[in-house]
């Protein structure tokens, strides 16, 4: 009698298994939106830039890690057998980068025209957005030192614009590229005109204050199309914050104890809120802060008292600049509550827990609110592109390879965003999982010792069953 399992002799065989899925729901969609045209007529000569991209995107769409493992993973023999290529250089996937690239504007037109012509949107209004992206190398001039988005201020950056037809579509329809050091208000423009002759007179576009100028607004007025946006508060909001409840404040969000009242202007509305919520926090990480520069300035003046060297977190450092220290804490002559008042009163400025919108649109306060938090949806993308496409960090060394690599992961980003808006069940679903979905659909190549080859496909569930059994539109 068998008393123990039996250990399983594993023996090696020439099998390979690959994300079959992916591959698929690529195909599928690159076809739906005619992309063959969009790209075809960039490279006439070669191999076949349309294979390429398909089997690019695909890399992007499950491991993606580098152009040289997407070089690896893509000369694979039954790879390479289903997309019927050819082994190839890993020069040839850097040309085609190059080539989109340099081709750029009128790709994203082209798809701009192939997505507008196979779908009637409910609407055209958009959200509009900008962030950075870390770049590896200093060879593109595109590459600056700026503010970063992702906290390295240490490496040099681009920044990218995003357009997307705002909720429920969700759908992002264009992107830019800039200089590293560009500002918000100025890449504006350039986002902006990408998409404008795409939208319906009267379409309202959305974006935050760091791109709000009276140039900016004045064009999308120019163009028949509504705005709302985020404004700084200056002096004038002072005076009206200082009197707010004189105003009869509207209850817009009780759960948050969100206040607000209207504003009319000649040519726009701004809508002033209070929030309770926002007020504590503010508070709570102003006086975070109290507490930090006191207890900064007791362990700077316990320095100056024993006559010791002082830290470098206090001094500049820089060896090419010569700087003479003389340092003195306003504690010598202030208790502790005396200080702590003191930087009350510079840190706390009666704003806390106010903010502003600005709109051509007269719209009802909880209208103006909604609609703005919608606007976040776009940093979904962002975060997506970033963390989930995994566009960063950027590891090509020219502009035009740079605007090509943003470009693969714009069409991979958009190819998610478009299972979201065709199937329902998958609205709310994150990219993350429907990227772990339609990999893990898997096809293993059996070719052990036989004479012809056998094609197992494993790991069917919900979300890839969903996708790969739809025609998109396809006869």
């Amino acid at each position: 009698m068998q008393t123990k399992l039996r250990t399983y002799e594993i023996v090696p065989n020439t099998n390979i298994s690959f994300p079959i899925g992916t591959i698929l729901t690529v195909e599928k969609l690159y076809d739906a939106l005619d992309f063959l045209t969009v790209f075809g007529k960039h490279k006439r000569h070669g191999i076949d830039i349309n294979k390429l991209l398909k089997a690019l995107v695909s890399y992007k769409l499950t491991d993606n890690f580098s152009i040289k493992k997407a070089h690896g993973w893509i000369n694979r023999d039954e790879v390479l057998d289903h997309f019927n290529l050819d082994e190839f250089s890993e020069r040839t996937l850097y040309r085609v980068l190059g080539i989109i690239g340099a081709n750029r504007e009128e790709i994203i037109s082209d798809i701009q025209d192939n997505l507008f012509k196979r779908y009637d949107f409910e609407h055209t209004n958009i959200n509009m957005d900008w962030t950075s992206v870390v770049l590896h190398g200093d060879k593109a001039s595109l590459g600056k030192y700026g503010y970063s988005r992702d906290h390295r201020p240490d490496k040099k950056q681009i920044t990218i614009g995003i357009s997307e037809l705002a909720d429920p579509i969700n759908l992002p329809i264009g992107i830019t590229v800039e200089k590293g050091n560009l500002n918000d208000q100025t890449h504006f423009k350039k986002t902006y005109h990408q998409v404008n002759k795409r939208l319906r007179k009267g379409s309202l576009v959305v974006f935050d204050k760091g791109a709000n100028s009276i140039d900016n607004t004045a064009l999308i007025r120019a163009d028949e199309m509504q705005y709302i946006t985020a404004k700084k508060l200056n002096k004038s909001d002072d005076k009206i914050i200082a009197d707010f409840d004189e105003y009869s404040p509207e209850i817009v969000d009780a759960e948050n104890g969100i206040y607000g009242i209207k504003i009319n202007k000649p040519n726009r509305v701004n809508y002033l809120y209070f929030s309770e919520k926002l007020q504590k926090e503010q508070l709570e990480s102003k006086g975070r802060k109290v507490l930090r520069q006191i207890h900064e300035a007791k362990e700077l003046q316990e320095i100056i008292d024993r006559k010791k060297k002082i830290p470098k977190r206090f001094r500049i450092n820089n060896v090419l600049i010569d700087v003479s220290y003389s340092f003195q804490t306003k504690l010598i002559r202030l208790s502790e509550d005396e200080a702590i008042k003191l930087l009350e009163e510079k840190l706390i400025t009666g704003r806390e827990g106010f903010f502003c919108l600005k709109s051509s649109k007269n719209l009802t306060l909880k209208q103006a609110l909604l609609t703005y938090r919608k606007k976040d949806s776009i940093e979904k993308i962002f975060h997506s592109l970033k963390n989930e496409i995994e566009i960063k960090p950027l590891r090509v060394w020219t502009d035009d390879s740079i605007y090509g690599a943003i470009i693969i992961g714009f069409i991979a980003q958009m190819f998610i965003s478009l299972m979201r808006y065709e199937f329902a069940e998958l609205k709310h679903t994150s990219t993350k999982f429907i990227k772990k979905s339609i990999s893990n659909l898997t096809v293993t190549v059996d070719s052990w010792q036989r004479k012809s080859k056998k094609y197992i496909y494993a790991n069917f569930d919900a979300i890839n069953t969903l996708i790969l059994r739809s025609k998109w539109g396809i006869s």
